[in-house]
C-alpha cells in the first residue's frame, strides 16, 4: 500500500519557563500516500528512522522578532530537527532509494527534505547504510553534531593543546560534554567535569576516566568546589551552562586561558530574566580568549577530519557513549521536556520506526 501513517508533532506556542510537553507540543495523526508526493529537483522523501532533541531548540522557541543564528520557529508548523532516516523517493542525483542518511528535517513519520531547510547541515549519506558497522544513533551523536561540536571548539580556540593543562567542561554528562571530556584526556590533559546528580558524576570518573567531577546541585560555593578540583586553576573551559557558574569559571581562570561558549542552558529558560555576569573584567586582566561556538559555522572545516578521527576512536573503543532512546514519535515532546529536567544521560534520541 501507499499510504502510511504519518503523525506530526506540531510547536503549539512559545514558553516563558521550562518547557512542558502537552502545552508546548500538539500530536497530529494523519496519513501520506508515497505516490501522489511530487519531488521538485534535488528533493528526497524519507522515511524518519530516529530523531535528534537538543538544547538549541528550546532557543527557537522565542519571538520572531529576537534575531539569531536559527530562526525562530512559527506556532502552528511542524517541529524540526536532526534525524537518521531512510529515503524512498528521490529527485536527487546523489542519493537512491534506500540510502540511509543524517540530516535536518521535520519530526514527522516521512518527510521531505530540500535544499532550503538545511539550515546548513548537508545531508549527508550513512556509509553501508542499513549494514553499518555503528549503530545508527551513532550519527546523531557522538557521531554527529555533538562530536563536531566538541572536536571544532577545542581545535578552533583552544591551541595550541599543552598536556597537563586543567580542563573543565560543565553538563559533563550531556550529549557534547562527555565527548569534550574523553577526547580532552586523549590529548593529554587533566579533565574536571559537573553534572547536576552524583550518579552522572560517578559515570564521569569510574566510565569515562575524567580525572575528577562534583555535583553542582550539592554544591552551592561553586568557587569553593572548583578550587577544590582545580587546585592549578583553570586553562580551558568548555562552557555549556552559563549564569552562576561561568562568573565562578573567569574567578578560577587561569592567565591566558580559553573559554568556548557552547552553550548557555541555565537561562534557555529564562529568556526575559538572565543571570547577570559580575566577574566579566577578568577576560581583561588575565587575557582570556572568550569565543562563541555554532557548530554549523565549522562542519567545512573539520567536518570530515573530525569523521575520520572519531570513527577510528570508536571503533578502537577510545571513545564510550550513553544515548537516552525513547521509542515511538508520540514520545518526542515526553523526550523534549524531560532534557530540560535533567533526565537524559548523554544524547536525547527518539527512535521512530526500524530499518
Amino acid at each position: 500500500m501507499s499510504t502510511k501513517q504519518n503523525t506530526q508533532i506540531i510547536f503549539k506556542e512559545i514558553s516563558e519557563g521550562f518547557p512542558e510537553a502537552t502545552s508546548t507540543f500538539e500530536i497530529r495523526n494523519g496519513t501520506i500516500d508515497l505516490e501522489d508526493v511530487v519531488l521538485k529537483t534535488d528533493e528526497v522523501l524519507v522515511r524518519t528512522l530516529y530523531a535528534s532533541v537538543d538544547p538549541y531548540m528550546r532557543f527557537r522557541m522565542r519571538d520572531a522578532s529576537i534575531k539569531s543564528y536559527f530562526q525562530a520557529l512559527i506556532p502552528g508548523e511542524v517541529m524540526a530537527g536532526t534525524t537518521v532516516s531512510e529515503i524512498v523517493k528521490t529527485n536527487n542525483e546523489k542519493f537512491v532509494e534506500g540510502d540511509v542518511v543524517v540530516g535536518f528535517s521535520k519530526w514527522e513519520e516521512y518527510s521531505v527534505i530540500s535544499p532550503d531547510i538545511s539550515f546548513g547541515r548537508t545531508l549527508k549519506k550513512i556509509p553501508n547504510g542499513k549494514d553499518s558497522a555503528l549503530p545508527l544513533p551513532c550519527f546523531l551523536g557522538v557521531l554527529g553534531t555533538p562530536g563536531l561540536t566538541a572536536y571544532s571548539g577545542l581545535h578552533k580556540i583552544c591551541e595550541p593543546f599543552i598536556p597537563g593543562q586543567t580542563l573543565y567542561v560543565s553538563a559533563a554528562a550531556s550529549a557534547v560534554g562527555q565527548v569534550v571530556g574523553q577526547y580532552a584526556k586523549i590529548l593529554g590533559f587533566r579533565v574536571v567535569g559537573s553534572a547536576r546528580d552524583d550518579e552522572k558524576v560517578d559515570y564521569l570518573v569510574n566510565d569515562l576516566g575524567f580525572d575528577a567531577a562534583f555535583n553542582y546541585k550539592k554544591n552551592e560555593d561553586l568557587d569553593a568546589i572548583l578550587k577544590q578540583t582545580c587546585p592549578d586553576g583553570i586553562d580551558i573551559y568548555f562552557e555549556n551552562v552559563g549564569g552562576r557558574l561561568l562568573d565562578a569559571v573567569l574567578q578560577n581562570c587561569n592567565t591566558f586561558a580559553r573559554i568556548v561558549v557552547c552553550g548557555m542552558f541555565s537561562q534557555l529558560n529564562r529568556p526575559s530574566n538572565h543571570e547577570p555576569i559580575y566577574n566579566l573584567a577578568m577576560v581583561i586582566g588575565k587575557r582570556i580568549r572568550l569565543e562563541g561556538l555554532v557548530v554549523t559555522d565549522e562542519i567545512a572545516r573539520y567536518g570530515a577530519e573530525f569523521t575520520e578521527t572519531f570513527t577510528k576512536f570508536l571503533t578502537e573503543g577510545k571513545i564510550k557513549y550513553n544515548d537516552t532512546i525513547y521509542n515511538g514519535i508520540e514520545t518526542l515532546p515526553e523526550a523534549f521536556e524531560g532534557l530540560f529536567q535533567g533526565k537524559n544521560f548523554g544524547k536525547t534520541i527518539v527512535k521512530i520506526a526500524d530499518i
